[in-house]
C-alpha cells in the first residue's frame, strides 16, 4: 500500500529549529539523513516544501472563477515542510516509519488513492 507522510511543523516548531545552533542543526540534518538512507527502499518519493508563505491558493466556490490568493494553501497553524511517499506492507509499517521521523514537528499519514 502507497502513504504519504507530510512532515510538518507549528511556528513553534519553526522557532524552536531556528534557534538551534550550527552543531545541533548538522546533528538534526543527520539524523533526518539516516531516516531517509534507512527507508530508501520503501520511498517512492519525497521533496521538501518551500515554507507557506510562498503558496498560491485556488479556492473553487460553488460557481463563477476561482479565487487565487498568495498564501497558505491550507488554513491551519502547521506548515507542511515536506512529503514522502512510501510503499510499504501496510498502515502498521507506514506507522513504525512516521514514528522514526526524527525531524520532530509532527507526521501526518494519508493513504494514497490507487486507481
Amino acid at each position: 500500500m502507497r502513504y504519504m507522510l507530510l512532515f510538518c511543523g507549528s511556528d513553534e516548531d519553526r522557532r524552536a529549529f531556528e534557534a538551534m545552533t550550527e552543531e545541533q542543526l548538522r546533528a538534526r540534518y543527520v539524523e533526518v539523513a539516516r531516516w531517509f538512507s534507512e527507508n530508501d527502499e520503501r520511498i517512492v518519493a519525497s521533496a521538501q516544501l518551500q515554507p507557506r508563505d510562498a503558496a498560491t491558493t485556488l479556492r473553487f466556490a460553488s460557481e463563477g472563477e476561482p479565487l487565487v490568493t498568495d498564501g497558505p494553501f491550507l488554513e491551519g497553524r502547521e506548515d507542511i515542510g515536506g512529503y514522502a511517499t512510501i510503499d510499504v506492507a501496510d498502515f502498521d509499517a507506514a506507522l513504525a516509519m512516521a514514528r522514526a521521523w526524527p525531524g520532530r514537528g509532527s507526521v501526518e499519514i494519508r493513504p494514497v488513492v490507487e486507481r
